[in-house]
């Protein structure tokens, strides 16, 4: 057998809360963020890019209370180009028992012409600002913005100007998803073959997956010699997404045969990870989605599911356990008590402390009285549900009856708690989910545009739970609420009124410049 620890290194470089919190909808709280962190830093990410301290003062908080709660991992902000942004981005991070300045420009002739620097220009900004990051911090990297269509003799060129300048990581980003695996491949090989320094440094790569090839491209520039990965927890990140870290650590796990390097992950927290990501960003995992997705280990053919009873190896080439994906699922109901609701917790990621398992636990029985069976996914609903009304939000569902007939319009009778007071008014709609909707605009009145209403059960069932997805736009702003419940109406009323809560967060943030959200 292989012996793991003698096989080259691979540093995990997660960018969630950065670069996966640019997608549109994806704002996470300051409390949320803190609480990724902690998870991603428990789990054994090597470097957690915690946000772009310039962008506002809620992003310079958070990176700056992340850098003072971590145990284990570095802690990294982003920085463009100038002193300013590297300055602040260095009071954010400068707290953490290991900090890291991150800091880019776009290289390619299109993102050059942003700036409008010429390549002499370009080349000496570079030089000064990654001697300055480097004059704050001994651990610097730095990033040549959409270096896949960079060419290559100045990509060369500025890659040597920044190790001279003191980078410690040189990251190459395909920062429009346009790379393919060969050319992925090529261009590391090409950058250590080339450029005077590269030995001395740790070659990084970031995809994007607009072409659905961001595993691929990432796996084959470590097979090139790139060490670290940069990638987010379920592929989260703008247009359509990053590097999925689940992906890349299990496929190197798995085929750790043919991909002969080690990364220092957790693979049993990811699972709850995952789920974690998911609810607090509002972007539900897909169902067919790689390693965490609900039918990853889902099998309904007759010769598959005969093929799992003999040997799970005959169609399962990772364990659910592997990922923290409990082996059974055992159905809990009506009678069950706390210690069991406790363990079942557990056994899905879920560590309480005795106050929280006693909110959990009415909750918990309110639901076992309206579903006859409670499952495993029944559960991560309503820890989801819980975590969010934790959070203290501006406004919360009360009370919803809705009154259907045959004809239109129906009606609904809503009670709205905003900012501790309750109040109710009614209201008609093309429907019950309309009339609910109405109401709550009612009470709340706001110009936000419904962009997405999505519904999905969690479990099978006339009883099953409705999830419900719901995305606001307004002024450029796009949010996500999410909810769930056995009366799909409610859940829909809830989660109206949970992206309604993050738009007020986001009115309340600084907007941050459109430069910012190209970054990497």
């Amino acid at each position: 057998m292989t012996d793991k620890s003698k096989q080259d290194r691979v540093v995990i470089f997660d960018t969630t809360l950065r670069d996966g919190e640019q997608s549109p909808g994806a704002t996470m709280t300051h409390d949320e963020k803190l609480e990724i962190a902690e998870m991603l830093d428990e789990m054994g990410v090597d470097i957690i890019e915690a946000g772009f301290p310039i962008a506002s003062e809620g992003d310079f908080a958070a990176v700056s209370d992340i850098a003072k709660q971590a145990k284990q991992s570095v802690i990294c902000g982003l920085a463009r180009a100038n002193f300013k942004d590297i300055d602040r981005c260095w009071e954010a991070v400068k707290h953490a028992r290991r900090p890291r300045i991150h800091t880019f420009i776009g290289t390619s002739p299109l993102h050059r012409a942003i700036p409008n620097l010429d390549m002499d220009q370009m080349a000496e900004r570079i030089h000064d600002t990654v001697t300055h990051a480097r004059n704050l911090c001994d651990n610097v990297q730095w990033s040549p913005m959409d270096a896949t269509r960079t060419e290559h003799d100045y990509l060369c060129r500025v890659v040597e100007i920044a190790i001279k300048a003191g980078a410690t990581t040189i990251n190459i980003p395909d920062t429009v998803g346009y790379t393919a695996p060969r050319e992925s491949a090529a261009l590391i090989r090409m950058l250590i073959e080339k450029v005077p320094g590269a030995d001395e440094i740790i070659f990084a790569t970031h995809c994007h997956n607009d072409l659905g090839m961001a595993t691929a491209n990432a796996l084959a520039a470590v097979e090139a010699g790139a060490r670290q990965i940069e990638c987010t927890i379920n592929g989260l990140g703008e247009r359509a997404g990053n590097t999925a870290l689940e992906e890349v650590v299990m496929a190197l796990k798995v085929r750790n045969d043919i991909m002969p390097y080690r990364t220092g992950i957790d693979t049993t927290k990811i699972m709850n990870v995952s789920r974690r990501v998911a609810a607090v960003s509002g972007f539900p995992v897909q169902f067919n989605k790689a390693i965490v997705g609900k039918n990853a280990f889902a099998h309904e053919s007759g010769i598959h599911q005969d093929g799992m009873l003999k040997n799970a190896e005959t169609f399962e080439i990772m364990r659910p356990e592997d990922i923290g994906l409990a082996a059974t699922n055992l159905v809990m109901g009506k009678h069950s008590g706390r210690a069991a609701l406790r363990s079942k917790l557990k056994d899905l990621g879920y560590d309480l402390a005795d106050n929280q398992l006693n909110d959990v636990f009415v909750r918990f029985k309110a639901l076992a009285d309206r579903k006859k069976e409670v499952y495993d996914d029944d559960l991560v609903a309503l820890m989801t549900d819980q975590a969010s009304e934790a959070a203290g939000d501006l406004m919360q569902v009360k009370f919803l009856r809705v009154i259907c007939g045959t004809e239109a319009p129906q009606s609904a009778d809503l009670i709205l708690t905003i900012d501790g007071k309750d109040h109710q008014v009614t209201a008609q709609g093309d429907g019950p989910v309309d009339a609910a909707f109405n109401a709550v605009k009612k009470l709340f009145p706001h110009d936000a545009r419904l962009a997405l209403y999505q519904v999905h059960a969690v479990t099978e069932g006339t009883d099953a739970q409705a999830t419900v997805s719901v995305r606001l736009e307004e002024d450029g702003k796009i949010v996500t609420g999410q909810s769930s419940d056995t009366d799909t109406v409610v859940a829909s009323a809830r989660a109206y009124v949970s992206a309604l809560n993050n738009l007020v967060v986001r009115r309340a943030k600084t907007k941050p410049e459109d430069e910012l959200k190209s970054a990497g």
